[in-house]
């Protein structure tokens, strides 16, 4: 991966943006779009990137990936200055105790930790048993409530401490990669797209949607706004090459064996065909899975969308799904951006996408 784009996944996830708090990583997915596509933001906090193509009654394609992270908000300061919170989007209280946490304030980052009773002092009956997210707390160090409240609001977000960091070969790890890997590869495909020698026989539109984990908020309204007749959800899906996944369940995928194309209902199987086909005659590695209804993501909203839209979903490979450490393969970012690239040179009549 070159190294700009790197810098700007790594300023993407780094960025805080739990549901309803994205507009430190729209910035900065806004900025880096914005000397190849005319931006706008939307009043939900969508940020649109967008960039003419040539030719009468041309289709207008959506590209989408969701900004939004898990996170917490705080709820509630004890007399001692303990911090208690509730989750933003779906979070696993097996994961969040003893981990260090960034509380994002209008002065700027206080850090904390989510406390945990040593193990000495828990009964052996309940060392197994999970504490609830209403019963954990976070630490800042201070000694009361007045100390506390002097530096944190009610209502303040709050994330995992995690940002990206390299492993081995060409996997890397970081909170926030369901979905800002979306956004990145939407981002990357505008950049991309701008640089062609020849405009495309479509509209694109690449949007960074916003409140996905709290009920495909953004992708509702960003479809309704733009009014597509093809759209392409880039998310992220459930890589099986764990241990303790069952490929029957879940479907057989692994990271870098390129991006995920799935079938099912919520999939209009014409774009399927082409984004396949795409893949076969480019020689781009993909996997396939099967959705057999609603996929829970922004292409629900966007298929149902006004009079319906012709969509499909490109999911990029993740292990450890809302978690602190998701970990993904960078071959399958750059895969994902040269599919949807080349699939879009290939759309011609928007009227190929009607079933017949």
């Amino acid at each position: 991966m070159r190294e700009e784009s790197l810098s700007f996944l790594q300023q993407l996830v780094s960025a805080p943006s739990p549901s309803g708090y994205e507009q430190p990583a729209q910035r900065v997915f806004r900025e880096y779009i914005a000397p190849f596509a005319q931006v706008s933001t939307d009043m939900l906090g969508n940020v649109i990137g967008f960039i003419p193509g040539t030719g009468d009654d041309r289709p207008k394609v959506m590209l989408v990936g969701h900004s939004d992270e898990i996170g917490f908000q705080v709820r509630y300061i004890d007399d001692n200055g303990f911090i208690f919170f509730a989750a933003v989007g779906g979070v696993d209280p097996q994961v969040t105790q003893g981990r260090r946490v960034h509380i994002h304030t209008g002065n700027g980052v206080v850090p904390g930790v989510i406390g945990r009773k040593p193990i000495h002092l828990i009964e052996a009956k309940d060392r197994d048993t999970i504490v609830k997210l209403d019963a954990q707390y976070i630490d800042i160090g201070s000694a009361s409530k007045e100390e506390t409240e002097q530096l944190i609001r009610i209502g303040d977000p709050v994330t995992f401490a995690e940002s990206l960091e390299k492993l081995h070969g060409d996997r890397i790890t970081s909170r926030g990669f369901d979905d800002k890997a979306g956004s990145f590869v939407v981002a990357e495909v505008l950049r991309h797209v701008a640089s062609l020698a020849e405009k495309l026989p479509v509209d694109l539109y690449g949007v960074s949607s916003v409140q996905e984990e709290v009920g495909l908020r953004g992708g509702r309204t960003s479809a309704y706004s733009i009014d597509p007749d093809l759209g392409i959800c880039v998310e992220v899906d459930f890589s099986t090459d764990q241990p303790d996944l069952d490929k029957k369940s879940a479907g057989d995928v692994k990271l870098g064996g390129g991006p995920i194309l799935p079938r099912g209902a919520n999939i209009n199987p014409a774009l399927f065909d082409l984004l396949s086909q795409t893949a076969e005659s480019e020689k781009i590695p993909v996997q396939f899975t099967g959705l057999p209804g609603a996929t829970g993501t922004d292409a629900n909203v966007m298929q149902v969308s006004r009079a319906g839209v012709a969509t499909a979903l490109v999911k990029i490979p993740l292990r450890y799904m809302h978690t602190p450490v998701e970990v993904l393969s960078v071959s399958d970012l750059e895969n994902a951006v040269k599919l949807i690239v080349k699939a879009l040179r290939r759309i011609e009549d928007k009227k190929a996408f009607i079933p017949s």
